[in-house]
């Protein structure tokens, strides 16, 4: 009885360890927002959707969307994610300075996905207006 105890003490140790860093990352990100909003810019989205036409299932998608900071104030891009798991979004790691242009690229994976695809991108900035969703379209035809 005391090796069941034991264990069940020690599973509660590891399990709560992990909700301590959950929360943390979860802390980070909320600080890094409420920062980037206090320093606002202002951000001209030059592509906001994309059409990647008809792509066989399986095939892998990429896309980067531009933007250009038109602020004054660095603008930082804290989170971007996607409507789906199959879609992969990366930010820039570095600030976009005055006047730069920067990039969200996106990997879209079609397997699995036939059909008609319509997935939106979100990004977190401290752009203000803040960035509009990002829109990828396009056809998934079955392997022959």
């Amino acid at each position: 009885m005391k090796k069941y105890s034991l264990l069940l003490l020690f599973a509660v140790i590891i399990m709560s360890c992990d909700n301590r860093r959950k929360d943390k990352i979860a802390d980070d990100v909320a600080t890094q927002t409420a920062q980037a909003l206090k320093d606002s810019t202002t951000v001209q989205i030059i592509d906001s959707s994309y059409n990647f036409g008809k792509v066989t299932d399986g095939e892998k998608v990429e896309y980067s969307y531009r933007f250009k900071n038109t602020g004054t104030k660095p603008l930082v891009v804290v989170d971007a994610t996607a409507s789906c798991g199959c879609t992969v979004p990366q930010k820039p790691e570095k600030p976009i300075l005055p006047g730069e242009i920067g990039f969200i690229k996106i990997v879209f994976d079609s397997k699995g996905r036939v059909g008609n695809a319509f997935k939106t991108i979100t990004v977190m900035s401290n752009a203000n207006p803040g960035f509009p969703q990002l829109i990828l379209t396009g056809d998934v035809i079955a392997k022959q």
